[in-house]
């Protein structure tokens, strides 16, 4: 058996992980006067960009899926204090969406009219290293450690990535931010889940001479050619979404190269896919997003990850000296496009309820109970838009994939007018 050290002295708030909504939460929290320590474990990160160099075997390493970022989060920036430093980092734009859905055809989408012009490709390494920054700037203290395990009177295991010791934190409160995995909360709460979607995804990395440079003329930064398309001379910066008869495929450019996703359910899932040549066939059965990737390497491609990709809900996600925020609270379809901004506002209110109870203890329950509210709110828009967005899908109404997720229109809401922008890889918190 592991032994347990005693870490000395606690602290007011521990922030478990180290993504968007953990890093937000402890800049809020160390921005209110507390003290905080955030626990970031690393998460499933690459440092290796695919292709030459890079390991076959990591999926498409050198970037942390979840990459899009819409212009809706301009305004949560602003008032975190970290819009300007944020534009100045130079994530390449998303000026827009093109999606094959309800029909073979192409729809396209711009962010031209949106009140808060265009959305982000992120870089998610450096926009989460970013906003670790930005909480250490504000006094939190990072360390690098994963959360195995909550106990009575707020203590936390901890195990430290550096040297493998197990070591007990006293903490006032806890802030679950551990993605999908839900460490805290799931001792605490129910874990409801959507359906059973899954992705399997890759990154093409490697375009062929003749066809570098030939690829679409988008922009993709505040200025000028960034990340991915500076490495392959692929511009085009508009996610492509695309329904077939199993599910859905969409391809997006990031820093490494181009992304390619199929989502759909396990019992449907070719075997193939698992596979970078089965991935391939499976992309040049597609209409549009073939064409995406038209003059890239597919033998340079990297072999398929896997990941969950469901709508999955804690209830409850906040209780005596715990909250849950981002992934670990409420985690979305990727066809939301949501994923990394609800990271973000709930990170940023979740840190807010824990700020209040602890300098206020006798307003915990009214504090818990606000935060209720505001994921009760974020759900029950997410659950219509997302019932109303696949329902428009209707030229495989009889096919599993399909049929699972066409349940009726929520009274009086009119069929959404397509799948929602960006469609980002699940995994945000």
């Amino acid at each position: 058996m592991t032994a347990v050290r005693r870490a000395p002295g606690g602290v007011d708030a521990a922030v478990a992980g180290g993504g968007p909504a953990g890093a937000v939460a402890a800049l809020v929290l160390a921005g209110a006067g507390h003290r905080v320590v955030l626990l970031d474990d690393g998460g499933p990160a690459g440092t290796r960009p695919p292709g030459p160099g890079g390991d076959r075997r990591s999926g498409g390493a050198g970037f942390r899926i979840g990459e899009f970022l819409p212009p809706a989060a301009r305004p949560l920036l602003r008032d975190l204090g970290l819009l300007d430093a944020f534009l100045a980092a130079g994530h390449p734009r998303s000026t827009g969406t093109f999606a094959a859905w309800g029909s073979a055809a192409l729809h396209g989408r711009s962010h031209l009219f949106d009140p808060y012009g265009h959305g982000w490709h992120l870089d998610r390494l450096r926009f989460d290293a970013f906003l670790r920054d930005a909480a250490v700037a504000a006094g939190a203290d990072v360390r690098r450690a994963g959360v195995l395990g909550r106990r009575d009177g707020g203590r936390l295991v901890v195990r430290d990535r550096d040297d493998g010791a197990v070591r007990e934190l006293r903490s006032r409160w806890t802030v679950d931010a551990t993605g999908r995995r839900c460490v805290i909360g799931r001792r605490h709460g129910l874990r409801h889940r959507q359906d059973r979607l899954v992705a399997v995804y890759t990154v093409f990395g490697v375009r062929h001479p003749e066809s570098a440079g030939s690829a679409g003329s988008g922009q993709n930064g505040e200025g000028g050619e960034e990340g991915g398309a500076r490495r392959t001379g692929d511009r085009e910066a508009r996610t492509l979404v695309e329904a077939v008869p199993h599910g859905w495929w969409y391809t997006t450019l990031v820093p490494a190269g181009r992304l390619v996703a199929h989502l759909t359910d396990p019992d449907l899932a070719d075997p193939a896919l698992r596979t970078p040549e089965g991935f391939w066939h499976g992309v040049t059965r597609t209409d549009h997003v073939r064409r995406r990737v038209a003059g890239y390497d597919p033998a340079a491609a990297p072999v398929p990850r896997w990941t969950p990709a469901h709508g999955l809900r804690l209830e409850p996600a906040a209780g005596p000296g715990w909250v849950a925020a981002g992934d670990a609270a409420l985690a979305f379809d990727p066809l939301s496009s949501q994923g990394i901004l609800t990271a973000l506002h709930t990170g940023v209110r979740a840190g807010r309820a824990v700020a209040d109870c602890l300098t206020d203890p006798g307003r915990t329950a009214a504090a818990l109970a606000g935060y209720t509210d505001f994921l009760d709110g974020i759900a029950a828009a997410y659950t219509g838009n997302h019932a109303l967005s696949y329902r428009q899908e209707q030229r495989w109404a009889d096919q599993p994939f399909w049929r699972r997720r066409h349940g009726a229109h929520p009274a009086g809401h009119p069929p959404h007018a397509g799948p929602c922008e960006g469609a980002p890889a699940p995994e945000s918190s």
